[in-house]
């Protein structure tokens, strides 16, 4: 099997490149191709560093809400998965009692 190698890019040069298809008259994919990125990665760098700065509070704010978020879908998932577990535990032991 071929393993691929997961390329990491440094906090700097997404902020760059941000900064560049941000500024740049030419779209975001063609950036993305000048620079060697994947275009949406560099769409996701794009949501996570240009969030307009009104206050510094309210950026630390909108940051626990997305990790808020995050965390509620993981467990919201876990419980899902939880209840069809004991949905066909109880269907597997009410079939063996009749």
């Amino acid at each position: 099997m071929t393993e691929k190698k997961v390329k990491t890019y440094t906090a700097e040069f997404k902020e760059s490149a941000v900064k560049l298809a941000v500024e740049s008259d030419q779209p975001v994919t063609e950036t993305a191709r000048d620079l060697g990125v994947n275009a949406n990665t560099l769409h996701t760098w794009i949501a996570k560093y240009h969030r307009p700065k009104a206050s510094g509070k309210s950026e630390k704010s909108d940051e626990h809400i997305y990790d808020e978020l995050k965390r509620l879908r993981k467990e919201v998932a876990r419980l899902k998965e939880e209840h069809s577990i004991l949905k066909k535990a109880a269907a597997f032991f009410a079939r063996e009692s009749l």
